[in-house]
């Protein structure tokens, strides 16, 4: 009798879990039937912080550009046209008059072909010498890397000042020389925190340690790992010292006297300060060399961004990957 009674629990209890399991198949069911993503609703104060977000971005696009469009739109305008403030955001009587003049003088040609050497070589220069510092003080087995770190920091916070480092250039007889160009100012301290961040953050130990055991030396790791993973890196800071070394104005203003070795920038400065300057001669010949160094003006200008403008979309897709080093560890 009671093993009747027991078979008849099992049965019932069998059958009860049965029935929660079909109830719960169609629930199941409805699961896995709903779209995965579910679209989360804006509150009032997310469009308004979007609304705003979107006028203060169109406002900084405006100050940025409408600048640069006077510029480029006065660069094809006539030189009259230029002179008697006629040009606006579109060009007056268009003609390549500016640029064909801007090329045709020998200085500003010669000034190009300074600032590109300047930028190639100082460059390159910059990189290694960049490179070279930051790894090492990247390892943690580096003796005294607190110690030399510290003091590269050190000199980011305080210099000497633009005295001492003149001085510092005429008694290694730089002066008047392409090296002052390349080498006062070769290695610059944020690129090297930079470089160290990633260094640091981006390649395991794990690897150095592989490496090492495959028998590889520091300047091998260096070249065949380090190198090859730093890309990113590499195009960050290389644009970074391009930029500066392509602006640069007030190192070739202290250290270059001749006018054979002056970068572009100072020879629009000297164009600009002959704009200021009057000249001898007939009034009318006065004013047609007035409304022509109004145009050059521009057109220098536009010649002389043209370059960065030209590089920056080659190493866009390192930059914006780069630009991030070190800041999301993990």
């Amino acid at each position: 009798m009671s093993n009747v009674i027991s078979k008849e629990a099992v049965l019932a209890e069998e059958a009860a879990v049965g029935a929660v399991a079909a109830r719960s198949l169609p629930s199941a069911r409805r699961r896995r039937s709903e779209p995965r993503g579910v679209k989360i609703r804006e509150t009032r104060g997310d469009r308004a912080f979007v609304a705003v977000a979107y006028v203060l971005l169109t406002i900084f696009l405006l100050v940025v550009l409408l600048p640069l469009l006077n510029i480029v739109a006065s660069s094809l305008s006539s030189p009259h046209a230029v002179s008697s403030g006629q040009v606006l955001f579109w060009p007056v009587d268009i003609t390549f008059r500016g640029y064909v003049e801007a090329l045709a003088n020998p200085a500003i040609v010669r000034g190009f072909a300074n600032s590109a050497f300047y930028t190639v070589i100082g460059t390159l220069i910059s990189v290694a010498g960049t490179v070279a510092i930051a790894y090492p003080l990247s390892r943690q087995n580096l003796f005294g890397r607190k110690v030399i770190t510290g003091a590269v920091v050190f000199t980011m916070l305080f210099s000497g000042g633009v005295i001492p480092m003149y001085l510092v250039v005429q008694s290694l007889g730089l002066l008047d020389t392409r090296w002052s160009m390349l080498l006062p100012n070769a290695i610059g301290v944020w690129q090297v925190i930079i470089a160290m961040v990633f260094f640091r953050a981006s390649i395991p130990d794990e690897v150095y340690e592989a490496a090492q055991l495959d028998g590889a030396s520091e300047l091998r790791i260096l070249w065949s790992i380090v190198l090859p993973l730093a890309k990113p890196l590499i195009a960050v800071i290389a644009l970074m010292y391009a930029i500066m070394q392509w602006n640069s104005y007030f190192d070739a203003l202290l250290y270059l006297r001749n006018a054979d070795l002056q970068p572009l920038q100072l020879v629009l400065r000297g164009l600009l300060v002959l704009n200021d300057a009057g000249g001898g001669g007939d009034v009318g010949e006065q004013l047609r060399r007035r409304e022509l160094a109004d145009l050059l003006r521009y057109s220098t200008v536009v010649i002389a961004t043209v370059p960065m403008l030209v590089v920056y979309p080659f190493v866009a897709k390192y930059f914006n990957k780069g630009i991030m080093v070190g800041a999301v560890k993990g």
